[in-house]
């Protein structure tokens, strides 16, 4: 008798055990497998990797430095527009970009009331089309879907992005490749005039 439960029990903790494999949440690193696997080159950003194969907003939601950056999105309602065909090139401010600001602007901004100053900020950051960090040339202007214009100031391997008010902000992740475009994390919002 004690045999089978024995046999039992063991089999119960294999069962167990296997149901936790399956169930366990994938971690930065499981995805790094998976990626290399796939055979899809990512970059990691936030603690995870992004996927070439998804799109920006598919990739933005697991990036832990761009939390604040996702609400924004989402409370002026681009979701859609950036999970759309594009391409585009997204600047994407981290959230200690978003902390740089004054106390409260975040906040008060994604305040429904608000919605169109937030839409202009972010679609600010934004410009039709795809392009790399080689295209970002010293003195490059870009349009931004906003309709206003960012400047490219480049310095060696440095790029540096320059909004209407004339304040920096540095790309610290270049080239994050989307399904419809590509991600350049920075280390400032911008600001239209």
């Amino acid at each position: 008798m004690s045999k089978r439960i024995a046999l039992f029990s063991a089999a119960a903790l294999g069962a167990l055990a296997l149901t936790t494999a399956v169930v366990a949440p994938v971690s930065a690193q499981d995805k790094m497998m998976k990626s290399e696997m796939s055979g899809e080159k990512t970059v990691m950003v936030g603690g995870a990797a992004m996927f070439p194969s998804k799109n920006i907003i598919q990739n933005a939601v697991n990036s832990k430095d761009h939390t604040t950056l996702v609400a924004a999105v989402k409370a002026a309602g681009l979701v859609n527009t950036l999970e759309g065909k594009g391409p585009f090139t997204v600047f994407a401010p981290t959230n200690a970009a978003f902390g740089k600001l004054p106390a409260g602007t975040v906040d008060t901004l994604v305040k429904p009331e608000n919605k169109a100053t937030l839409t202009k900020i972010l679609t600010y950051h934004v410009v039709a089309g795809k392009l790399e960090a080689s295209d970002l040339t010293d003195g490059k202007k870009l349009k931004t879907v906003q309709g206003e214009e960012l400047t490219v100031k480049r310095s060696g391997n440095t790029v540096m992005i320059i909004d209407s008010k004339g304040d920096s902000s540095t790309v610290t992740i270049p080239n994050v490749n989307q399904s419809n475009g590509v991600i350049h994390v920075v280390d400032t919002v911008l600001m239209p005039s």
